[in-house]
C-alpha cells in the first residue's frame, strides 16, 4: 500500500509546519491538491479522509523550526510518519522534488494533484494547520491569524510592524519590509 505525504506551512511567517501521511483504505471522491480546493471543500473532505485512511499528522512549532531549520524539521516529520505507518505501507511518496536523503522515500512534483494518497495528506496537513491558526488567533488577537493563517500578507507584515513578533512567529524568517535582510537573528 502507498502512503502519500505532504506538508502545509513551509513558508509562513508564523505558526507550525504540519506534515501528514495518508494511506487510503476506501475510495474518496473529490480529492485534489489542497491549494486548489475551497476551504469549504477541504473541511468537508477532512473527516471523510480521517474515517477512510490510516494517517499520521506531525506538527513542528515555530521555535523548533528556528532552532533546527526547515529541512531538518521536514525530514524528521517524514521519518516519524514513515515509522508510525511502516507496518501499514510498503511505499512512501512525498510531494515535491526531494527525498531529503531518505533512501526509501520516493518523491514526485505535483503528486498532491495527481496521486490520491498525497492529495489526502495535503488536505489533512492544510486543514489541521488552518484550524490551529484559527485557534491561536484567540490568544494573539493583534495579528488576525484566522484571516491570513500566518502567511506573509501585507496586512500580516503591517501587524508585525505595529506589534512586533509573538511566540508563534518564526524569527529566522527575515523580512525585507522590516529591513531585516542582514541583521543577525536575536532570540
Amino acid at each position: 500500500m502507498l502512503c502519500g505525504i505532504d506538508e502545509a506551512g513551509r513558508g509562513p511567517l508564523a505558526g507550525p509546519l504540519v506534515v501528514a501521511g495518508a494511506i487510503i483504505k476506501k475510495s474518496i471522491k473529490g480529492l485534489n491538491d489542497s491549494k486548489v480546493l475551497s476551504e469549504k471543500k477541504r473541511e468537508a473532505l477532512f473527516d471523510e479522509i480521517k474515517n477512510n485512511c490510516e494517517y499520521h499528522i506531525v506538527f513542528t512549532d515555530a521555535k523548533t523550526l528556528d532552532e533546527k531549520g526547515l529541512s531538518t524539521c521536514l525530514k524528521n516529520s517524514i521519518k516519524e510518519i514513515m515509522q508510525t505507518l511502516n507496518d501499514k505501507a510498503d511505499e512512501f511518496l512525498m510531494d515535491g522534488n526531494t527525498s531529503f536523503g531518505i533512501q526509501t522515500l520516493q518523491h514526485k512534483i505535483k503528486a498532491d494533484a495527481t496521486v490520491m494518497e498525497v492529495s489526502a495528506a495535503s488536505i489533512l496537513a492544510k486543514v489541521s494547520r488552518d484550524r490551529y491558526m484559527c485557534k491561536i488567533a484567540e490568544d494573539f488577537p493583534n495579528y488576525n491569524f484566522e484571516k491570513h493563517k500566518g502567511y506573509g500578507t501585507k496586512a500580516h507584515v503591517q501587524k508585525i510592524k505595529e506589534f512586533g513578533r509573538c511566540e508563534e512567529h518564526r524569527y529566522s524568517f527575515k523580512l525585507k519590509a522590516l529591513d531585516e535582510d542582514n541583521q543577525p537573528t536575536l532570540f
